[in-house]
């Protein structure tokens, strides 16, 4: 076969491959199309009605330094909470008692978080680069009961995937999957080329969870697949915070770039966008309401938002806003748990020191 026939293969190839790119973006063009259940009238109407009676209800006190991180158990009951006086507090939302303070080695936590199955163990993690792992029902809560050390970065993020596995993202651009029992790294997650700053489980799919980053990108990730499964571009700026979606096929985005995002993973791509032109400060935290139509943000204006899903909104204004913080809104979440209270409550947290809880 003479070079020219190999040539002329070749740009037939590369002809059918461009071809086939093209009808890809086409299909996945069509299911990002979402400007026709976008009824900015009746939708935003009945988002707004779904909040209106939205109040303050408890204030969590008890912290004497910046509130960074908070996490609901599973019994939608209790939280617990991260400051940077060096103490992981966990509380009864309901009663507002303490029910435990775990003082730390190092004070300069960034995340915590609650086992979700059996509420019997606590995360947390910083700048020491160590996941501490607290036992809640042993003799003595007080000393970490595992520590997780293979991060070269600050821990960002904790989740536990059950009472024996959990996922940690960190300033090393990685996430790792944990053996709690074993103490061992099962596997690294390697894909980001920016610090790791948030995750969240799929709620219908153990094996499935999503990071994001500094590099602008959310990547979904299968622990039985060595990669990313998915990438997700679209912020313009370091991306804090992402929570899935009750439904666990999409998920919220939080960014420096002022917006909150949401995307799909059937439609490979963004659905919708939240953002206002007198909103020009970063979000620090995202969370969905129990059903998914209301996604919850924190700002650094020290306000946060209750953004309807159904409708669009880019250059909108939010179903809710709410400022009862002196500082900077540094995380909040839903206690979309199990029990008779899940799904009604929205925690907040401060670097004004305070916790509140809305319902």
């Amino acid at each position: 076969m003479s070079s020219e026939d190999i040539q002329e293969k070749v740009k037939a190839k590369k002809a059918e491959l461009k071809g086939l790119k093209e009808q890809i973006n086409k299909i996945r063009e069509s299911k990002q199309d979402c400007d026709e259940p976008f009824l900015s009238t009746q939708a935003a109407g009945k988002g707004k009605a779904l909040l209106s009676k939205i109040q303050m209800r408890k204030t969590l006190k008890g912290h004497f330094g910046k509130v960074y991180a908070m996490h609901w158990a599973g019994d939608s009951e209790k939280v617990v909470s991260a400051s940077q006086d060096g103490k992981l507090i966990i509380w009864n939302a309901m009663t507002t008692h303490k029910v435990s303070a775990i003082p730390l080695r190092s004070s300069w936590v960034m995340t915590c978080a609650f086992e979700r199955s059996g509420n019997q163990h606590v995360a947390c993690g910083g700048l020491d680069n160590l996941c501490s792992v607290y036992a809640l029902d042993s003799t003595s809560p007080m000393r970490a009961s595992r520590e997780l050390s293979a991060h070269d970065g600050y821990l960002s993020c904790v989740r536990f995937i059950s009472d024996k596995k959990l996922v940690t993202s960190s300033g090393d651009s990685t996430c790792i999957l944990w053996d709690m029992e074993t103490g061992e790294a099962l596997q690294t997650f390697t894909d980001h080329t920016g610090d790791a700053m948030s995750l969240s489980l799929n709620p219908n799919d153990e094996n499935m969870f999503v990071s994001a980053s500094c590099d602008a990108t959310a990547k979904v990730w299968d622990t039985r697949v060595g990669g990313a499964t998915h990438t997700f571009p679209g912020h313009e700026s370091d991306i804090n915070s992402v929570a899935f979606m009750p439904n666990g096929h999409s998920f919220g985005t939080g960014s420096d770039d002022s917006s909150c995002r949401l995307f799909d993973i059937r439609a490979y791509g963004q659905v919708n966008m939240f953002q206002n032109e007198k909103i020009l400060c970063g979000i620090t935290s995202v969370d969905f309401s129990k059903t998914g139509r209301i996604m919850f943000a924190g700002y650094d204006d020290y306000n946060w938002y209750g953004w309807d899903v159904l409708v669009k909104g880019e250059g909108g204004s939010a179903a809710f806003q709410q400022q009862m913080h002196d500082n900077r809104v540094s995380c909040l979440g839903v206690n979309n748990g199990s029990g008779p209270h899940a799904g009604t409550a929205l925690c907040t947290g401060s670097w004004d020191t305070f916790l509140k809880i809305w319902a």
